[in-house]
């Protein structure tokens, strides 16, 4: 149990928000699914059908560099419009709502990144795996906004559990961001407890807990054995 006090707590709370502010605010949780997701979607459709992804990968190169000429993000829009317009379930219209949902993360526009993940939550994709990355890059946009309430209701549709700690993880941060500590503190202990029996480790995970005053031991993983013997010969 911490010996903290409810106002120490709060100091390390403001504390860790100026530190590790960009990891829950603009989410680099969320970059981060936004590259394993968009590479494992990209991979998947490019050795299906590459003419089906040739109009999208012209998209991702106009979104190269995009964010600071108005004239380039405008023809982006108007390329990316017609695409999901002529085919709203399509492969490539999913992956252009993903790639207009990172263009608009990256610009700070989480209203329109959520728009875009909507569409593609609300789409007849049928990839179960997908879909639960789709909801936590959701619910993260919806933090940035602080809706709260509505990043929680998005959160509790991640049900695999493969995504459970990641999931729980998120749910500590839109706590964190709440100022709720005892239920940032279930969270963030339940995703813990989840790699631990994993065996797996995440280090900005054992900050935050220790941001809301729980420390944790490192879980007992087993790491290759690297001779470091130098050869005498």
């Amino acid at each position: 149990m911490s010996a903290l006090t409810e106002e120490e707590q709060l100091d390390n709370l403001k504390s860790f928000g100026k530190k590790y502010g960009s990891a829950i605010i603009s989410g680099i949780l969320i970059a981060l699914i936004a590259f394993f997701g968009w590479q494992y979607w990209q991979k998947k459709t490019l050795a299906e059908n590459q003419v089906r992804t040739a109009k999208v990968q012209q998209l991702m190169d106009q979104a190269q560099g995009a964010e600071s000429n108005p004239d380039a993000l405008s023809n982006l829009y108007a390329s990316a419009d017609k695409i999901t317009k002529d085919a709203p379930d399509s492969v490539q219209a999913i992956q252009t709502e993903l790639m207009l949902a990172k263009v608009a993360y990256d610009k700070a526009d989480y209203a329109a990144a959520e728009k875009s993940l909507k569409k593609v939550e609300n789409s007849k994709l049928n990839d179960d795996g997908l879909l639960q990355l789709v909801k936590l890059r959701l619910a993260y946009a919806q933090l940035a906004q602080n809706k709260y309430d509505d990043a929680l209701k998005t959160l509790a549709l991640v049900a695999d559990p493969a995504f459970k700690a990641t999931a729980e993880e998120a749910r500590g941060d839109i706590y964190v961001a709440k100022k709720d500590i005892a239920s940032a503190k279930k969270a963030y202990q339940s995703a813990w407890d989840d790699l631990a029996k994993r065996k797996q480790e995440r280090q900005i995970l054992q900050i935050k807990l220790e941001s809301v005053g729980v420390l944790v031991d490192d879980p007992e993983i087993e790491r290759p054995i690297i001779d470091t013997q130098v050869d005498k010969s």
